[in-house]
């Protein structure tokens, strides 16, 4: 199969297209509502128009989920192994919006690549655009050095509700990572499903085997990094929006004391097209 295969149309979600799949071990870090999505590059009907939905920033992937559970198209997930040129694009005219490309998944139920587009109509495509590229690039460190396990098709899993804990963003880094829950403070419905097997791809955590069938990793209770209502939008920067905070500057993840404040070289910017 194609090493950079890596994206799949409509596996994580239920079959009402209501609840979302994730992985053993894989844990939600930011989630936003009031996102669009739309394609460009791929002939199939699916990806036609602009699709409405929420966006959930895992420790592997992004998964769209899309609000019309009556279209064809309910998710669209990209693991950040598979993303290329991902770049934030600021137009004179119009809104910001976040672009790239990524490859069909094995199981993905499409074929070839696709040019994805997300903007964000209530605002915070910088920080998103910036925790991503920050998700890539970490990802990109843990890369197994053995071949991922065998792709199993997501459609012969079993899954089970997650726990209420699931939902609770880590307080502090996440081995290295820092999400902006500060822009994004909303926290997931709890419609969230937890497969028993491990995700067949590298994420932003070292590759560590998984008890199959075991419990997935939860957030300790009390540790939510989501504020109780969402404070003020910090006075931006003169570069136009909230710098986010450095890692050193957090307490450590709790539950993983041994990778706390694991230094990770600083992502670059993202490119901008002049």
């Amino acid at each position: 199969s194609n090493p950079h295969s890596s994206m799949s149309l409509n596996t994580s979600t239920t079959p009402d297209g209501r609840g979302v799949l994730v992985y053993n071990g894989e844990l939600i870090l930011l989630y936003t509502k009031n996102v669009v999505m739309s394609f460009d590059g791929n002939p199939q009907p699916y990806f036609k128009g602009k699709k409405e939905g929420a966006l959930y920033l895992t420790s592997h992937r992004i998964i769209f989920v899309s609000g019309n559970t009556g279209k064809p198209f309910r998710s669209f997930a990209m693991p950040f192994f598979g993303l290329q040129n991902v770049k934030l694009e600021q137009p004179l005219m119009g809104s910001n919006y976040l672009k790239g490309i990524i490859q069909a998944l094995p199981d993905g139920n499409y074929q070839g690549e696709v040019k994805w587009r997300l903007s964000f109509p209530k605002g915070g495509c910088i920080d998103f655009g910036q925790a991503l590229l920050q998700a890539v690039h970490i990802a990109s460190r843990q890369r197994p050095t053995q071949a991922p396990p065998e792709y199993a098709p997501t459609s012969q899993m079993h899954y089970t509700a997650a726990a209420p804990t699931y939902y609770e963003a880590p307080k502090g880094p996440y081995y290295g990572f820092v999400a902006p829950t500060h822009v994004f403070p909303d926290r997931p419905d709890g419609n969230v499903y937890v497969y028993d097997t491990p995700p067949p791809y590298p994420g932003i955590a070292p590759t560590q085997p998984n008890v199959p069938g075991g419990p997935a990793p939860a957030y300790p209770a009390g540790s939510s990094g989501y504020p109780s209502s969402a404070p003020a939008y910090p006075a931006s920067t003169l570069s136009g929006y909230a710098p986010l905070p450095q890692s050193n500057a957090a307490p450590p993840y709790p539950g993983a004391p041994q990778y706390a404040n694991v230094p990770h070289p600083e992502a670059g910017p993202l490119p901008e097209k002049h």
